[in-house]
């Protein structure tokens, strides 16, 4: 805890409400970079007067956007149509083109409520923006999801650090063992993934590969999946 507090009190202290968006941006590209640190004690410097909480919220909230804007926009190069052709070979463990395309359909569908939810769940809130830039969700759609789910995330830190002023940490304390668990389940998923695509891989040699999905597709004609 000391070695992950220390740097964000170093930060903020020296670059103030500035200091805090940045932080922000830097945990919404490495999720290691707890926002339950960030956010409490940018809240708990609001009440000792070392900054202003209002401004320390939007520089915050801007702090996100900027990070989640990063990842879109990497999702968008990568581009659906890349990383279908790079589930078909053989060294891509991870998952199948068949899983991908399950996948985007359903965010294809539900892309609105899985970005704005998504902002609520550790680690998730960082790699939900990827998918989103694959499935080219329209910009303006996705700045304001993200702008409602992450501000109110992080208006709800920065007031619990500012109620609970010295006793901040407590806030990582309890919401740490969360973190860890969604960041279980992933690795739990992923390993599953491997798995099931390995077997997947001896028992379907030499099947044709199907036809990649189009993102916006079901959109377009109301198909059911």
């Amino acid at each position: 805890m000391e070695s992950i507090t220390g740097p964000v009190v170093d930060v903020i202290g020296a670059v103030g409400e500035v200091g805090v968006g940045a932080l922000i941006a830097l945990e919404t590209v490495l999720p290691p970079i707890p926002s339950e640190v960030i956010l409490p004690f940018a809240g708990f410097a609001a009440a000792d007067g070392r900054l202003n909480a209002p401004l320390a919220w939007a520089c915050a909230t801007l702090g996100s956007l900027l990070g989640a804007g990063l990842l879109y926009w990497f999702g968008y190069a990568l581009s659906y149509e890349r990383l279908h052709h790079l589930a078909g070979k053989p060294w891509f463990f991870l998952f199948g083109q068949r899983d991908l395309d399950r996948g985007f359909r359903f965010f294809d569908r539900h892309g609105s409520v899985v970005v704005l939810v998504g902002r609520f769940v550790p680690l998730i809130r960082s790699i939900v923006s990827v998918p989103a830039g694959m499935d080219r969700m329209p910009l303006p759609r996705f700045l304001a999801l993200t702008t409602l789910g992450s501000g109110i995330w992080n208006a709800v830190f920065i007031y619990l650090g500012f109620r609970l002023r010295e006793d901040y940490e407590l806030v990582e304390q309890y919401m740490g063992p969360v973190s860890r668990g969604v960041l279980a389940i992933c690795v739990v998923v992923l390993v599953w993934l491997v798995v099931r695509r390995v077997r997947e891989r001896r028992s379907a040699a030499g099947a044709p590969e199907p036809e990649p999905f189009h993102p916006g597709e079901d959109r377009r004609v109301g198909a059911d999946d």
